[in-house]
């Protein structure tokens, strides 16, 4: 059994993941941005959940559930679901939070983060970047394919940078959820399955690091993700824009 923590777990992908990984008998860890939205998490918190409440386009917030995780339980596993499509939350939500999280909760052996085939359109440039979220408008405020890029980048960063860590991004595929809409084509339930698998299977395939991956395939990502200078730029702008950097293991 793992302890297995899935941010952004209230509806939608998260929630299936979370209740999966439950099903299959992890220590499972949810998480709401809110006191409002973790009352959907109650069926999950009623079976033994941990459960944390943290606002991810606030920093100082996402350090107080950083500390919280470190003085609890360890986890074996995080999943880096939590994710907005769009307006001012998308670059602190989509990239921020999971950097600031790797950053400063050390101890997870496995981490898997959310990316999306719309990470093919981002750019792989740190350059005017509304990386606090506090700007309104205009493509130069970063758009969520480019934070989508950005993550998965931040993936392909960690597997290079951290041997003992499997790490690895996974296009989910568009799917119905709240997010994806409800005319969404792809299969929900084939959604969560993969970063599910990569968290808590001994699988060899899911042992390896560094992945993009698409309903368990292991895919060819944006050309900028293995780019190793554009890493080191996007490691040293999230360093700078958070004060913190990642730290030696």
């Amino acid at each position: 059994m793992s302890r297995i923590l899935v941010t952004g777990s209230t509806d939608g992908l998260g929630l299936a993941t979370a209740g999966a990984l439950q099903s299959a008998g992890h220590d499972v860890v949810v998480h709401a941005r809110n006191s409002e939205r973790a009352r959907a998490l109650d069926p999950l918190v009623g079976r033994g959940a941990g459960l944390v409440v943290a606002d991810f386009t606030d920093q100082a917030a996402v350090r107080q559930l950083a500390t919280e995780l470190n003085d609890g339980p360890p986890l074996d596993a995080v999943i880096h679901n939590a994710g907005v499509w769009r307006g001012p939350a998308v670059i602190p939500v989509n990239i921020i939070a999971p950097y600031l999280l790797t950053a400063l909760v050390p101890g997870p052996r496995r981490v898997v983060y959310l990316s999306s085939s719309s990470h093919f359109d981002g750019r792989p440039s740190t350059d005017d970047i509304d990386w606090r979220g506090t700007k309104s408008g205009g493509h130069a405020n970063g758009s969520y394919a480019d934070s989508k890029l950005f993550v998965t980048t931040l993936a392909a960063a960690v597997a290079r940078l951290y041997p003992g860590v499997l790490s690895n991004a996974v296009d989910p595929g568009w799917v119905p959820t709240k997010m994806g809409g409800p005319g969404a084509p792809d299969d929900l339930e084939l959604g969560h399955r993969t970063q599910q698998w990569l968290a808590s299977s001994e699988d060899p395939e899911a042992l390896t690091t560094g992945g993009y991956w698409y309903h368990r395939q292991r895919q060819r990502p944006h050309a900028a993700v293995h780019d190793e200078g554009f890493q080191d730029r996007l490691l040293r702008t999230l360093a700078e824009e958070t004060d913190t950097a990642l730290a030696a293991r």
